[in-house]
């Protein structure tokens, strides 16, 4: 993706506020997940990633009205989305702002379903229960993406871009939080599909380390 120019990160609680009436699923991804996750702020953050389903656009989009949105072609162009157009297959990723002169707000990154079972977006032999993505609340309002699926999209299995060193400043402070379930789950996941992924000892042990 080239530079997309300037951002001004909407705030997490008008996030919330944005998407209140929306009864589709929706989860606050990327950093700010695992953020919320381990409870304090250590890092800054570049943007503000949340998670959608293919299948609840639309609904997502009804509490857009008005806001300038871009869908991502690959491997990497913007360009406007118009109300009138599905979003392709091949689109995952979709950049929003409240104007075409305004800095952008916030990612929305689009998985894909079968049925009530989320896809892993990388390879879909990884899946579990739509109904299973949600993390512990830390704000009334605001879901948040489980955080061992978070931390799968940052070890960059599948072709991803991690794991980047604020995937590793990340693993490092959410890894030791995992619970057995979870721990088990992320091992099982990285193990299916990239066996000598560094992550794997690390997160089999008691700590991160």
């Amino acid at each position: 993706m080239t530079d997309l120019g300037p951002w001004d990160r909407i705030g997490l609680d008008r996030l919330g506020d944005l998407f209140a009436a929306v009864r589709a699923p929706w989860w606050v991804a990327g950093g700010y997940a695992v953020e919320l996750a381990v409870g304090r702020p250590f890092r800054e953050h570049g943007d503000v990633d949340v998670l959608a389903l293919r299948s609840s656009l639309d609904e997502l989009r009804q509490a857009l009205p008005g806001w300038d949105l871009h869908a991502a072609d690959p491997p990497g162009t913007l360009r406007p989305w118009p109300v009138t157009e599905a979003l392709p297959a091949e689109v995952h990723d979709v950049f929003c702002r409240r104007t075409p002169s305004s800095p952008w707000s916030f990612q929305l990154m689009v998985d894909d379903t079968d049925g009530e079972t989320w896809l892993f977006r990388r390879d879909h032999r990884v899946r579990r229960p739509v109904a299973s993505l949600s993390g512990p609340a830390s704000r009334p309002g605001l879901p948040v993406l489980a955080p061992e699926v978070q931390l799968l999209y940052k070890s960059g299995v599948g072709g991803g871009a991690g794991p980047r060193p604020k995937d590793e400043q990340d693993l490092d402070h959410l890894g030791p939080l995992l619970d057995g379930g979870q721990r088990a789950w992320l091992v099982d996941a990285l193990t299916l599909l990239e066996p000598s992924h560094p992550w794997v000892s690390r997160i089999e042990g008691p700590g991160t380390s």
